[in-house]
Order: C-alpha cells, then sequence, then structure tokens
C-alpha cells in the first residue's frame, strides 16, 4: 500500500490523467490535484472517487506534504504551478513515467500502440483478458461505454494505451517508452502529430524505439501485416507475432462480415478454426479485434473463451457513439481527427446505418488536421459521406497561410464529387449550419478530437426541441 506517498496530478482533468488519479487512488496512494476546469465525464468520476480537487492555477495552493508531482504534457515550462514545483525543487515526473513505474515495471505489461485506432483496441484487449479471468490492472485513453477508462487488477497483467505524443515539457520522447513491454502491438504507422514530429521518418523512428524497447526487456512485438507503415517499424524483427488477412499471419482473418450490426470474422490461429463476432463496424476494427485477440492468445486465454467475451464488449464513448435521434435526425459523436480515421469512421457508419444519407460535420481540430499537405486526404476521407461541414481551423492562428488548410478548396473539390458541402465562416457558430444542411433520415456523424463546442449534443437538443 502506499498510504505515505501523496501524488499532486499537475493537471489532473483528462482522460489519461484522471485515469492514473483513478487507479493510484485504489492502489492506496494519497492522491490530490489542480486544473483549469473540469468536465463531465472525468470531473464526475474524480468527483465519485473523493480526490481533492482545486479549480485555477495558484502556486500558493502546492500542498505542502506532497512527495511527488506528476506533471501532464498539456503543461508548458512556463505554467505558473510548473514553474513554482521547479523553483521549491519539489520532485516531479510525468504522467507516463508514473504509469510505468507504480504499474508496468513489475506486471506483464500489454501496450497497444499504433497512429489509429488505440483506445478502441486497448478496451477490447481489457475486456478480453477480464472476461478470460487474467484479471488485468488496465489504463485507456478513452472512456468504455458504461464504465471507467483504468481498473486495478491482480492478475499480473497490466494492459496500457501507448500514446506516441510526446511525454512532457522536459521529455519529448514518446509515452510509450515508460511502460516496460511485455508485449508491444503495432497496428498502424502513419504520419501524424506535426507538431512534434517533422516527417513519417521521425514516427518510424519513434515506433522502432518502442520495438528495441520490447527486445530488451525480452518482450514480444505484435504487428499488423496489412499495414505498410507497421511492417516499415517491425520488418526483421526476432519473434515478432503478426495478424492479418495474408496467408503468413499467425492470426489470420480468412474472411469476415457485418450481421445485425456485428463484425463477425473467421479466423485461424496458428490454422486452428475460430469465429469471433464482436460488436463493432468497418474493415478498421477487424484490425483492431485482431491485435487484441493476439495479445489474448498470447496471455494464454482459451480461443472459445476470448470469442465468448468478444461478443460482450461494451465499445468506447466518442467511437460512432449514437447520442440519440430527433425528428429523424440521428446524431452521432465520434473522436476522428486524422484523415485515414475519418474514411474509416464514415465506411463504418455506412455498414451501421444501412441505406441512410451521411452528413459529416468536421472539425479539424488537431495541430497536423488544419495543414494544407492533408488536403488530398481530407477530399478522399469526406467524399465517403453524402453531405459535409467544415468547421474553422482549430489552431488556425498557429499555422502560416501557406501550411493552412483551405477550405473554400476542399469544398468545391468535394462538390465537383457530387458531395454536397459547406464550408462554416470565420468565427460562426457551426450549428445553424449543420441543421439547415440535415433532413429527416440522415445520419450526422460529428468528429473531431476536442469538444467541437459541444455541437453533438447541442444540435440533437435543437432537433429535440424542434420536434416538439
Amino acid at each position: 500500500m502506499h498510504e505515505s506517498c501523496h501524488l499532486y496530478l499537475l493537471p489532473i482533468g483528462g482522460t489519461a490523467t484522471a485515469a492514473l488519479a483513478g487507479l493510484a487512488h485504489e492502489a492506496g496512494f494519497r492522491v490530490s490535484g489542480v486544473d483549469t476546469a473540469l468536465y463531465p465525464p472525468t470531473s464526475e468520476i474524480l468527483a465519485s472517487l473523493g480526490v481533492a480537487v482545486r479549480e485555477g492555477f495558484d502556486p500558493a495552493g502546492i500542498p505542502a506534504d506532497i512527495d511527488r508531482v506528476v506533471i501532464g504534457n498539456a503543461l508548458p515550462r512556463t505554467n505558473p504551478e510548473v514553474q513554482e514545483v521547479l523553483r521549491r525543487g519539489l520532485p516531479y515526473t510525468s504522467q507516463a513515467a508514473a504509469l510505468g513505474e507504480y504499474f508496468c515495471r513489475d506486471a506483464r505489461t500489454v501496450v497497444l500502440a499504433g497512429t489509429h485506432g488505440k483506445t478502441t483496441t486497448t478496451a477490447l484487449t481489457a475486456h478480453l483478458f477480464e472476461r478470460c479471468g487474467l484479471d488485468p490492472t488496465v489504463m485507456i485513453g478513452g472512456v468504455p461505454c458504461g464504465g471507467r477508462p483504468w481498473r486495478l487488477g491482480g492478475g499480473g497483467w497490466t494492459v496500457v494505451e501507448g500514446d506516441e505524443y510526446n511525454t512532457a515539457f522536459f521529455d519529448r520522447g514518446p509515452k510509450f517508452l515508460h511502460y516496460f513491454p511485455h508485449l508491444f502491438v503495432v497496428g498502424n504507422v502513419e504520419f501524424d502529430h506535426g507538431d512534434i514530429y517533422p516527417d513519417l521518418d521521425a514516427i518510424v523512428a519513434a515506433f522502432r524505439a518502442g520495438v528495441a524497447r520490447t527486445l530488451e526487456l525480452g518482450g514480444t512485438v505484435i504487428a499488423n501485416a496489412d499495414d505498410g507503415g507497421a511492417r516499415r517499424v517491425v520488418e526483421g524483427t526476432p519473434g515478432a507475432v503478426w495478424y492479418g488477412e495474408g496467408e503468413g499471419a499467425d492470426l489470420r482473418a480468412t474472411s469476415f462480415t457485418h450481421r445485425d450490426g456485428l463484425l463477425v470474422a473467421q479466423l485461424a490461429w496458428r490454422s486452428r478454426p475460430l469465429e469471433v463476432s464482436v460488436p463493432l463496424v468497418g474493415r478498421h476494427n477487424l484490425d483492431n479485434l485482431l491485435a487484441a485477440c493476439t495479445c489474448a492468445l498470447l496471455a494464454g486465454a482459451e480461443p472459445e473463451a476470448i470469442a465468448a467475451a468478444a461478443a460482450t464488449f461494451p465499445g468506447v464513448r466518442r467511437r460512432l457513439e449514437l447520442l440519440g435521434t430527433a425528428g429523424g435526425v440521428s446524431v452521432v459523436d465520434d473522436f476522428a481527427h486524422h484523415p485515414t480515421a475519418v474514411r474509416v469512421t464514415l465506411e463504418g457508419a455506412r455498414h451501421r446505418f444501412l441505406g441512410r444519407r451521411l452528413l459529416a460535420a468536421l472539425e479539424p481540430r488537431s495541430l497536423t488536421a488544419g495543414r494544407a499537405l492533408f488536403a488530398g486526404a481530407w477530399e478522399e476521407a469526406l467524399a465517403v459521406a453524402d453531405a459535409v461541414v467544415i468547421a474553422e481551423v482549430f489552431y488556425r492562428r498557429r499555422l502560416p497561410n501557406g501550411e493552412l488548410l483551405d477550405r473554400d478548396a476542399l469544398v468545391a473539390a468535394l462538390r465537383r464529387r457530387g458531395v454536397e458541402a459547406e464550408a462554416v465562416p470565420e468565427g460562426a457558430d457551426p450549428l445553424p449550419v449543420v441543421r439547415a444542411m440535415a433532413r429527416p433520415g440522415d445520419v450526422v456523424v460529428c468528429m473531431s478530437s476536442g469538444s467541437f463546442g459541444a455541437l453533438p449534443t447541442r444540435l440533437l437538443a435543437a432537433l429535440s426541441q424542434e420536434a416538439r
């Protein structure tokens, strides 16, 4: 137990930091923290735990009895409380390093990494491990439907989402290097995080560092044979285990289909046949399913138990999450923010909402999403929809004009392809634009890595009001 150790989380309100707070609290640490403001679901989670949280950064509010400050990667060195921590010489670490030290070092840790799909794959892997009796400790970068983003287990396994984003202002390397991997999954590798990685080669190098770290610890690397980036990272790695649709995969999908909202896959684990159904849609979720099943099989779970567990997976919030339907219009909230993720999300929506008109509302939120270099990829991704609304680029003031996505040109390109498209005027609320374009029978898929100004919930409320 860690009753004598007081961790101060700076900040505490993000999904990952709140999950670390939950894990630490349940493990017996004393936990407190600070943030500018708290919002559901993390505010509700922290309140239910009774964790002391202060709102507003104030150096004078730092507790006198803390043993270690956990600094998240969202805070710069210039934050007033960070400056006070440095001035007073208080011991500090990063969120990733704390998770690694306290919950991964002494466990058989499964690290789920990749540009896309990490949260769903981690949640599914954790679900399989739990239902198969492996009793894992879990840390997820999103919130499972009906659950929490962490779990404290006693089975000697830890399942953790392996983020490639930088660790902290004092540690610019990827978070997953701190997690002591026993199994390291490379699901897919593409260019992303243009604010910290100059090009794809730099991202490949980061994932190769994760592979090297795994081999150094005597672990096993698992990779997606159907993804070119993953092959580039992992090919030639001793003892690598592969999953995919090709003949040489250790876990092979021999066929798959969609049936009644389920992804149904015929698999072969080193030639042993297995049918697995999971309440997910889209080809990308076949990859996520294969990754999770491979981890569970290597951990010793029985194939039949894995199949039974997969069928009960509850899903993850903000992954094609249907918020409700009003006036004949269904509103879906999704975290997709990279062209590849947007494309596969919309393709999945086609399977889930058969025959219905898709209206995609996109907020280019991340520093990568708003870049001009993705213009062609955005056109291909958004063309999967029937109608498109493109909100203003969130970080437009941080991108030079030559690097800023030209939304008007993108709208024109989509219209030439027969897609109804509009760009939200600068500084305007996207709600009236989306509402004017939506019609009964539509499915509106709102996609952003942020809150999107609460567009999905506001849209549903407006539709409900009109339907009265």
